[in-house]
């Protein structure tokens, strides 16, 4: 009832400029069935061919968080490498992310801003690289990486982390479990009428959930 009542608040998505159906990059992830198994919004937007620079942006709300104290010291210390992590848990604060084509790597660029009860909103940049173990990894600066890999669960896209690195001149090296966070899944989840849900989810093995955000998008008009 919630994500519906949002759903009617939120701007409706407009045609986009962007060719659709040519973005072949996360579909080459995936067995030809699994990518079948998607809803056709969730291909399209994964399918859109931007050029160089060029950016989409998704508007939206947190409707769902929680951070627990062991959460809350991992994304204080991850503030030391580029603040990728949540460090609050509220809700029905505004967030935006913006998708840049980034011709120099062959990825995207990912901004997110999330709104703060007060102060500056927290705005987070990684970037999304087709390359390394997986084939597919986040980057967040300061040399560290995580792999990423892509599947499909419940009719919803999911990335999961399948290790974390960081490159120290010419060497890259894999952290050690007790250097990093946990298992990382992320998934995107269509809810119609040009709607979406993108969840965070992160998993510490002795210390369990470390956090959980959701937010619902829409994307923004032009």
């Amino acid at each position: 009832m919630a994500s519906a009542r949002l759903s009617s608040r939120l701007p409706s998505a407009p045609a986009s400029h962007a060719r659709l159906l040519d973005d072949h990059r996360f579909r080459a992830l995936l067995p030809d069935q699994d990518w079948g198994r998607l809803p056709l919004a969730v291909w399209r937007r994964f399918s859109k061919r931007l050029g160089d620079g060029e950016t989409v942006v998704y508007v939206g709300e947190v409707d769902e968080a929680r951070l627990s104290r062991a959460g809350w010291w991992v994304g204080q210390a991850a503030r030391m490498i580029g603040g990728p992590l949540p460090t609050t848990a509220v809700t029905g604060v505004p967030m935006i992310v913006a998708v840049t084509e980034d011709a120099a790597t062959g990825g995207q660029i990912w901004t997110r801003i999330a709104a703060r009860r007060s102060g500056f909103p927290q705005v987070i940049h990684s970037s999304k690289r087709f390359e390394g173990p997986t084939g597919l990894e986040e980057y967040i600066g300061h040399g560290v990486s995580m792999a990423l890999t892509i599947g499909v669960e419940n009719e919803a896209l999911c990335f999961r982390s399948a290790g974390y690195f960081v490159a120290i001149g010419g060497l890259r090296l894999r952290l050690p479990e007790w250097l990093t966070p946990g298992d990382l899944t992320v998934t995107h989840g269509d809810l119609g009428g040009g709607a979406f849900r993108f969840t965070l989810d992160i998993i510490h093995p002795r210390f369990g959930e470390l956090m959980h955000q959701s937010a619902i998008f829409r994307e923004a008009s032009s």
